[in-house]
């Protein structure tokens, strides 16, 4: 069991959520629909025909949650913004009554003594930028993204001082236009090409962006999804598909913001869309990184348009509801990894399990799967700072149970129960597990 002498007595304890999982009010005080909003409401794209239409109502309810926080002993909360919910048009003229609300919401975190780390994108696109062909797809999108940047950080970078570009933009790029599983479902290898180079060169341009808007001192970085890509057997073949898919779902997007370089695989992919200079527009030094891991992937070979397929995990692995291979030292592994590829200070942004606990007859949430699964991974998180890996932060997915995107309500992420229909708070025993270890941090 992991206690708080595995930790310095500066590591930051915190929490991660998304706009569009937890915010709802998706029509409220001028929000416009995000590419989400019409993915959610086609029939059979997302489990139950669920919607994040109301989610965890955090935009009438966040004082309560930043209560819980609080309360947990957190020093950091990881939020996004919805670009719809501040530029309803993407572009254009702000909504005031949006910017309010991420102004009320930062002043509640300073007041309760937790930093405000921001997210500018958490996948939730406007779909009026998409339905122009000013999305991810088109070169276009980079001026009017930087603009987004701008406008938050001159809003909010007096109080904010930690800013990440995206989130997971591998995973949204891949998912989103590749497979097409996800908003706004294109299932297409060129789109998503397109998606991950106009991705990374939004990330360049935004990042200058904020360095010119941000007070000195400000922080800012990037946060991937970075999982092992593993063989399924031990064959050629099958190592020639891992390395494909490493460079699909890790390379292709943490290595040009970081190093500034695509690497061999993903470079020969792109082709002419990279333009001369291209690269250097999309590396900008950044402050930090933002790790977010769940499980290993594997790849057996194809003859596909990708050059893999992904694969379930080894018969008689230990898998969760989602069906990730539980294997902490993977995350040790990658954290090791990523710390020194990369070079800057590492914090996990993301890392939990889902279940379907519900209360007992006495109201408690007994969810002692996820204070194992905690348990073990961050004693990955120590074994790798014990070989030298510079990781400064724990931030769990997520602090509520909320809409997991194309699954819906069914899979349970949140150290938080919440109750969809009652919208009842009701803190899990892994929320209190954890927040002795936070309490524990910040009275040490």
């Amino acid at each position: 069991m992991v206690s708080r002498q595995d930790f310095p007595e500066d590591f930051v304890w915190g929490a991660s959520t998304a706009s569009y999982q937890i915010e709802g009010a998706h029509a409220s005080d001028g929000r416009a629909p995000s590419i989400w909003d019409a993915f959610s409401a086609t029939p059979g794209k997302v489990k139950n025909g669920d919607t994040g239409n109301v989610a965890c109502d955090h935009y009438h309810r966040y004082r309560e949650d930043v209560a819980l926080m609080r309360a947990a002993g957190f020093s950091a909360y990881r939020f996004s913004v919805s670009w719809s919910r501040v530029l309803p048009e993407g572009k254009g003229k702000p909504n005031e009554a949006g910017l309010d609300f991420y102004d009320r919401l930062t002043d509640e975190l300073l007041q309760n003594g937790i930093e405000p780390w921001l997210c500018l994108y958490h996948w939730d696109l406007p779909l009026a930028l998409h339905e122009a062909g000013l999305g991810w797809t088109s070169r276009e999108i980079l001026p009017l993204f930087a603009d987004y940047a701008g406008l938050l950080a001159r809003r909010l970078g007096d109080r904010v001082p930690r800013w990440a570009t995206f989130n997971e933009p591998n995973m949204f790029t891949m998912l989103g236009y590749g497979a097409g599983v996800h908003a706004p479902g294109i299932r297409d290898r060129g789109a998503w090409l397109d998606a991950v180079h106009h991705v990374n060169l939004s990330h360049g341009a935004a990042v200058r962006r904020l360095r010119a808007d941000l007070p000195a001192g400000a922080l800012i970085g990037s946060v991937p999804n970075l999982q092992p890509a593993l063989p399924a057997t031990d064959t050629d073949a099958d190592r020639e598909a891992a390395a494909r898919m490493d460079a699909a779902m890790n390379r292709a997007t943490a290595d040009p913001v970081f190093l500034g370089k695509y690497d061999p695989i993903t470079r020969d992919w792109m082709g002419d869309r990279i333009r001369a200079g291209d690269e250097d527009a999309i590396h900008a030094p950044l402050d930090w990184l933002g790790l977010n891991h769940y499980s290993p992937t594997y790849a057996a070979a194809a003859s596909n348009r990708w050059g893999f397929r992904n694969m379930d995990p080894p018969e008689g692995a230990e898998t969760t509801l989602m069906g990730w291979h539980v294997k902490p030292e993977a995350f040790r592994d990658t954290l090791i990894e990523a710390a020194r590829r990369y070079g800057v200070p590492v914090y996990v942004t993301e890392n939990g399990m889902a279940d379907d606990v519900e209360p007992g007859t006495d109201g408690a949430v007994r969810d002692a799967a996820r204070i194992a699964y905690l348990d073990r991974y961050l004693g990955a998180v120590r074994d790798a700072r014990a070989a030298g890996a510079d990781i400064r932060g724990y931030l769990v997915w997520s602090m509520l149970d909320n809409f997991e995107w194309a699954m819906g309500y069914g899979p349970r992420f949140g150290i938080v129960h919440v109750d969809y229909a009652s919208l009842k708070r009701t803190p899990k025993a892994s929320y209190h597990w954890l927040a002795a270890l936070a309490r524990a941090s910040s009275t040490a």
